[in-house]
């Protein structure tokens, strides 16, 4: 099949698999001889693991290490586990920083309850003022890189 039926198939844009082609997370396909890509039932499978896997919010290293997993079926998955509880534990900081974030949305809208003129509104006072610019830089250096 060429990469529109995959694409319809899997329900992927076009540029993700490319772009999960280049990453190497799916495998080169071969080609016809007018040099179109031609993909068989393995890309859709992969591509659908692949899929779940993002669902799940896993980056793509994560990906890399769980299709290395699957390819060596004789191998022990404890490191499966072990990938996964990362995550989980990623996941849950994540949870906690949002809560943090859902509480100082929650702070700003408390300054400005009421409607009013635009000079006089609290919520643009405090995001103007020094004090969220620094909390902003320290939650910033919290984030976990490379999970997206």
């Amino acid at each position: 099949m060429k990469i529109g039926v995959l694409a319809q198939a899997t329900e992927t844009a076009v540029e993700t698999i490319r772009f999960y082609e280049k990453e190497a997370l799916l495998p080169i396909p071969g080609r016809t001889e007018s040099n179109y890509r031609i993909y068989g039932q393995e890309h859709i499978e992969r591509l659908m693991f692949i899929r779940h896997c993002r669902s799940l919010d896993m980056a793509l290293d994560e990906i890399r290490a769980l299709l290395r997993f699957k390819e060596a079926p004789q191998q022990n998955c404890g490191g499966v586990n072990e990938l996964l509880e990362e995550h989980l534990e990623h996941v849950a900081q994540r949870i906690r920083e949002l809560r943090a974030l859902e509480k100082q949305l929650k702070g700003l809208l408390e300054q400005c309850s009421t409607a009013a003129a635009a000079s006089d509104c609290g919520i643009l006072k405090e995001l103007s003022s020094e004090v969220p610019a620094r909390a902003f830089r320290r939650a910033a250096t919290k984030h976990v890189h490379g999970t997206h």
